[in-house]
């Protein structure tokens, strides 16, 4: 019988547990306050950011100014904005000897110190940024401002540029641009008699709706950017020993103001 009660008393109490109701507690007030925030367009010039790593700026060089080490000296600053030219490479095609053959010679990469103060090198790019707060579209073209000269005035006659690998690298969600893979530079002549005065080449176009923000033109990436872009001289061309050198234009437009979207 004393087995029978200990039993008996465990079930008793186990019906005496009783359930836990809770009750939201009443509010006394509620009130809504705002938060805002206005943008306007930038006009403060863009730093060149890393071909390879373009959320991370950098410190380019330019290899046609030699600087007080040799290695190039820090390359001219851009455009201001808000739509802007931030940078573009210069193209170093080296010392070469003279030749009655024709010859592909490639310029150097992209020398530049990253923001951890490391010197590293990359492909050789173009950088735009459009902070005009529109997303309106733009155009980039390049203008080779005649053949390579001496300082004589004596033309590389038949050099050719060519730019391969092109590829748009950016850090933006706005759709990007869209970019040529390979373009050839023709020239430019002054003779507005001729057909190839002021010529241009299409590098990147951004439509309507596309192009916010910091978009890199880039020829090659860490692998190909060493054989990306090419000089080719003829074999039947005159070389005198000394250095030829030519300038590049880049001109960035906006679209027609009667094409821009509205906000």
């Amino acid at each position: 019988m004393k087995k029978a009660a200990i039993v008996f008393t465990g079930l008793l109490m186990s019906t005496m547990v009783l359930p836990t109701i809770a009750f939201a507690e009443e509010t006394g007030a509620v009130y809504t306050s705002n938060g805002a925030v206005t943008f306007t367009a930038n006009t403060d010039p863009t730093k060149p950011v890393d071909p390879l790593q373009p959320e991370n700026p950098i410190t380019p060089t330019d290899p046609t100014n030699p600087g007080e080490n040799g290695e190039g000296g820090e390359a001219k600053p851009g455009t201001a904005g808000p739509l802007s030219i931030d940078f573009a490479s210069s193209l170093q095609f080296g010392e070469q000897k003279i030749t009655s053959t024709t010859e592909v010679y490639h310029a150097e990469t992209q020398k530049y110190t990253t923001k951890d103060n490391e010197k590293t090198e990359g492909p050789n790019y173009v950088q735009v940024t459009d902070n005009r707060g529109k997303e309106s579209g733009w155009t980039l073209k390049v203008k080779q401002n005649g053949q390579f000269k001496n300082a004589n005035g004596k033309e590389l006659t038949g050099a050719k540029i060519v730019l391969n690998n092109g590829h748009i690298v950016t850090n933006s969600s706005s759709a990007a641009p869209t970019g040529n893979e390979i373009i050839t530079l023709v020239p430019a002549s002054d003779d507005t008699s001729s057909e190839n005065y002021g010529v241009e080449s299409l590098v990147m176009s951004a439509e309507n709706g596309q192009g916010a923000g910091t978009y890199l033109h880039a020829w090659g990436d860490s692998a190909s950017a060493a054989e990306s872009i090419t000089l080719e001289v003829p074999g039947s061309t005159t070389k005198y020993a000394t250095e030829y050198t030519t300038t590049f234009t880049w001109t960035l437009s906006e679209i027609p103001a009667n094409e821009e979207p509205t906000t």
